[in-house]
């Protein structure tokens, strides 16, 4: 009995280390995890300020001129995140901080290159574009440099697992953006509060530079750009698809019904801001982290896409039910005369939301893979069914029409991003080859 007692003993004490470290690592993605969520509440909650600000202080014609330049802001975004931070994410999580801060350097330093060639394209282009919406676009030209470092600072942080860096950062921005948003009430128009926004994201950038000890190397963009071509180009197409296809969408929507359809249509994402900051909150993270299961265990990656996929869709349902239950006197307090327009829109909104958070656990584990052939074709595919549903739905029906044609859009999209998934492991599966960079 005493050998079979010993032996017992032997192995519950081999196997709790292992328990033990399998805990340990949970916890730590918990931890990323929750301060990706931390952060991006930090930061969805700034926006959502703003939004709610300019919408209340300005009515809905002038919210619509300010969200054409919110929306090209996005679109010009894609591009730094594309070329500079997605590469990063996909190959410098994880690695030696050596390795992570060289890497930093020549990304933010890309970041930044990206905001001033466009900006200063902003500024040119700006004054052609007429009275009501060129001097907005020619303000967000000059605040471009700063917000794409603000952002670049961001996904560094992650990429490194220090989330709560990124949480301070977009701390610092939220508490910037207070006075300035004074300021800018008092001047009334749409390019004050553009310079407003942008002048309290560059003052998060630069505390960034203290934050990390690095500063943006603008000369290293060239390398960058050359040693991640592979991943940056295409990144690139596939980041401004999604962004391009809302700016598309945008644009053709005032056009076809008027600048005040582009504020209801920004009025309901308002709506659903405190989720779509859970949203993009964990998209912050969920690239690294996959790329971390992939490493460590690879035949993990499809369960995690899987759980992290449903479980923001089922969220943005109950989120949109709840809204359904807003009371209009709520409604109007928070959004003032944009909410009749945005209150149509919840459901086709919740809708689209809920197919684009199934869509991103696919997107992710894409993305871990460095499968970018995939999701480049994923993403294309998904941006046509946007802008087709989206124009398509408008000249229908009408600003409602609209929100309804993305909603079946992206429903029907998330099933390609998951074919897309699947057929990637299977190839994995058969021809297993890694990809870690981390020089």
């Amino acid at each position: 009995m005493t050998p079979m007692t010993t032996g017992g003993e032997r192995a519950t004490a081999s196997a709790d280390p292992a328990r033990g470290a399998r805990r340990t690592a949970k916890r730590a993605v918990v931890g990323r995890l929750s301060w990706g969520l931390a952060d991006q509440a930090a930061s969805s909650m700034t926006n959502f300020a703003v939004g709610i600000y300019v919408a209340r202080s300005l009515g809905l014609a002038a919210f619509g001129v300010f969200s054409l330049a919110w929306v090209t802001y996005g679109v010009v975004l894609s591009v730094s995140r594309g070329l500079a931070t997605d590469p990063l994410v996909v190959r410098f999580s994880g690695v030696s901080d050596a390795s992570w801060r060289g890497a930093v350097a020549r990304s933010s330093g890309t970041a930044l290159g990206v905001g001033a060639a466009i900006g200063g394209a902003c500024l040119v282009i700006g004054p052609a574009l007429g009275s009501r919406v060129g001097p907005a676009f020619a303000c967000l030209g000059v605040m471009l440099p700063g917000l794409l470092l603000q952002d670049a600072w961001r996904y560094s942080f992650f990429a490194a697992g220090t989330g709560r860096k990124a949480f301070v950062n977009d701390l610092v921005w939220g508490v910037s953006l207070v006075p300035a948003m004074v300021v800018a009430a008092r001047a009334g128009s749409v390019p004050a509060f553009v310079l407003a926004w942008g002048a309290s994201a560059a003052v998060a950038a630069v505390y960034g530079c203290f934050q990390s000890g690095i500063m943006p190397r603008m000369t290293g963009a060239r390398e960058w750009l050359r040693e991640h071509r592979d991943l940056g180009y295409r990144y690139l197409v596939e980041n401004t698809c999604v962004s391009g296809a809302s700016q598309l969408r945008a644009y053709g929507l005032g056009a076809i019904v008027g600048v005040g359809a582009v504020g209801a249509i920004r009025g309901a994402e308002l709506l659903l801001g405190p989720f779509l900051a859970v949203l993009m909150g964990l998209s912050l993270v969920t690239v690294a982290e996959a790329a971390r299961v992939l490493r460590r265990a690879p035949h993990r990656l499809g369960p995690f896409c899987l759980l992290l996929g449903g479980g923001q869709a089922v969220a943005a349902l109950l989120w949109g039910a709840a809204l359904l239950l807003m009371p209009d006197r709520a409604g109007a307090f928070v959004l003032g005369d944009v909410w009749h327009s945005a209150s149509q829109l919840i459901v086709p909104a919740t809708l689209g939301v809920a197919g684009a958070g199934l869509g991103t656990g696919a997107a992710a584990g894409l993305r871990a893979l460095a499968a970018a052939r995939r999701s480049l074709r994923s993403q294309l595919i998904a941006s046509a069914c946007y802008v087709t549903g989206g124009l398509g739905g408008a000249a229908v029906a009408g600003t409602v029409g609209s929100a309804w044609g993305v909603a079946a859009a992206t429903v029907g999209s998330s099933a390609v991003w998951w074919l897309q998934l699947r057929s990637a492991l299977r190839e994995r599966h058969q021809n297993p080859i890694s990809e870690v960079r981390t020089s």
